[in-house]
């Protein structure tokens, strides 16, 4: 038996879905389903009735989880405590981080690290979804969170701020002071006048659109498609936009670094934290807004 068939395997059953677990484990959707179903032909009975709403455990695949939770959980274990022993300066890190933080600061400090230490391998995965680092679906996470979860370990990297930003062109083609000529992007929000936007600068301009996720949002407002509320370390340096208020607005968030505790001791984990700490560190004052470029 094959141990990642059975990861996979479990991460279906946990998912309710082949594309749940593809996002989750970060890999395609192909894999999942030719996986699955070659676990099944070894294993010569079918887990996992097909539904449209999803895969649903057969009673066989019912029985196969419980055994193969605690397997699995053994050998992440194994896995944790011999590589947590592992004192070189070598080898693959496996990071999880979402978008915003990997596209907007992570690369520079991502080619750094190499630059210093060649020997070690950066795997880098994008994700809005918590990954189950007990389970070393990733060694190091870094996770915009004011919770990050007791199980864990690592530091705070920081607080960033958000404000307004508008294009050069939305700038010149809109007088900003009168509000009935402009719209927000929206993010999410089924009102039109969320929570987020009475709170603002701007509490009687109405969101236009839907584009909830921040990337998007930055692509949206470099466009020209209205006022948008995104992190200060995102607009402040993209010289196609402007920012509205100088004030950073509120909420702001943490950026969190963490690991399992197996991993903590593990040099080249160490190592890559302590950098990315340090790269965040002389970007405070990005982060906070109170440094616009």
């Amino acid at each position: 038996m094959d141990w990642d068939d059975l990861r996979i395997f479990l991460a279906v059953a946990d998912a309710g879905s082949v594309r749940g677990a593809a996002t989750r484990l970060g890999v395609s959707h192909s894999t999942v389903s030719r996986r699955i179903d070659g676990f099944e032909k070894e294993l010569g009975v079918r887990l996992f009735d097909r539904l449209s709403a999803g895969y649903t455990l057969t009673p066989a695949g019912d029985d196969i989880v419980g055994l193969g939770t605690s397997v699995s959980t053994t050998i992440d274990e194994i896995e944790r405590r011999i590589v947590g022993q592992d004192s070189r300066l070598t080898g693959e890190i496996r990071v999880t981080a979402p978008d915003l933080l990997a596209c907007s600061l992570l690369m520079p400090d991502i080619e750094a690290f190499n630059r210093r230490y060649p020997e070690i391998g950066i795997e880098l995965s994008v994700s809005y979804v918590p990954v189950d680092l007990r389970r070393r679906e990733a060694d190091v996470a870094i996770r915009i969170t004011d919770t990050p979860p007791e199980h864990l370990v690592g530091r705070r990297l920081g607080r960033y701020a958000s404000a307004i930003y508008v294009s050069n062109g939305y700038a010149a083609e809109h007088d900003l002071d009168d509000h009935s000529t402009l719209h927000w992007i929206g993010w999410n929000d089924l009102n039109r006048f969320p929570e987020w936007v009475r709170e603002s600068a701007f509490p009687n301009v109405p969101t236009r659109g839907r584009f909830p996720n921040a990337m998007v949002q930055l692509a949206a407002a470099r466009a020209g498609l209205g006022l948008a509320m995104i992190p200060c370390f995102m607009g402040d340096p993209d010289p196609a936009l402007v920012r509205v208020v100088p004030e950073p607005s509120l909420p702001d968030h943490e950026i969190w670094i963490l690991t399992h505790p197996d991993l903590r001791d593990t040099s080249r984990i160490r190592a890559f934290m302590r950098h990315i700490a340090d790269c965040f560190a002389r970007r405070r004052d990005l982060l906070s807004g109170e440094a616009p470029s």
